[in-house]
């Protein structure tokens, strides 16, 4: 697997589209790539931004984006606990870090800019076999640091599944399936950077065993990616606190 990431010019709210980043930076793809893009350049184009008056705002924000979520007061950090999307992630996606004074939220429907982005590039480069990834990072329990992982995926197939496969010893698996876009999205955001690299967009090439789509994912495919709390393995500290949400 070769990533490789693209270094861009500074993007502020107004500047610049995201169709005119694409055209701008992205100059030539060959089939079977997958192009990553982080969830902050989507947003800042779209002008998903608020201006930064106080910490107490971001706090409200967080609130607003998130479908659940934990009061401050429960983190030992001041850290606001949310649920978006199906998935764990701090302070509802509401990110301060490279906005210049702004408070960035998450794109208004990051499937559909994936969806858009695949059908925009495959159609521009003639290509039928293209895969889409818009990344963030999240931390991991117990663990220091961030990682990147998949808000949403196009063009592939995003899970991987073992089940009733043998393994070498041919003891048939039961529950191993491998997450594919969240795979792609660590790579390359470690590529990428999380501080001042400016490399906000990334190729991945030469990937094997990925099941290109020459489509949009279906719902039935999206839900698949998804657990509830109750039957998720961790179920037992997700349920043991009381999560909240804000009527929308």
């Amino acid at each position: 697997m070769k990533v490789t990431p693209i270094k861009t010019e500074k993007i502020f709210p107004g500047s610049i589209s995201l169709t005119e980043v694409l055209d701008k930076y992205i100059t030539s793809l060959q089939e079977k790539s997958i192009v990553v893009v982080t969830s902050k350049i989507i947003a800042i184009c779209e002008g998903r931004v608020v201006k930064k008056i106080s910490e107490e705002q971001k706090n409200e924000l967080a609130k607003q984006e998130a479908d659940l979520y934990l009061p401050r007061e429960f983190n030992q950090y001041g850290f606001m606990i949310t649920v978006k999307h199906n998935m764990l992630v701090a302070s509802g996606g509401v990110d301060e870090s490279n906005g210049n004074g702004y408070y960035i939220l998450w794109p208004e429907d990051p499937q559909k800019n994936a969806n858009e982005i695949r059908e925009y590039l495959s159609k521009k480069f003639n290509i039928q076999n293209l895969g889409v990834v818009i990344t963030d990072s999240k931390l991991t329990p117990i663990r220091v640091g961030v990682t990147g992982y998949a808000i949403v995926h196009s063009g592939f197939n995003a899970l991987k599944n073992y089940i009733g496969t043998p393994d070498i010893f041919g003891r048939l698996m039961q529950a191993e399936k491998t997450n594919v876009s969240d795979s792609l999205a660590a790579a390359a955001v470690l590529e990428m950077g999380e501080g001042s690299e400016r490399q906000p967009l990334a190729i991945i090439t030469d990937v094997k065993s990925i099941e290109f789509q020459e489509r949009n994912p279906t719902e039935e495919e999206l839900e698949g990616l998804k657990i509830s709390i109750g039957d998720d393995v961790f179920s037992s500290l997700l349920t043991a606190v009381k999560w909240q949400k804000v009527k929308k």
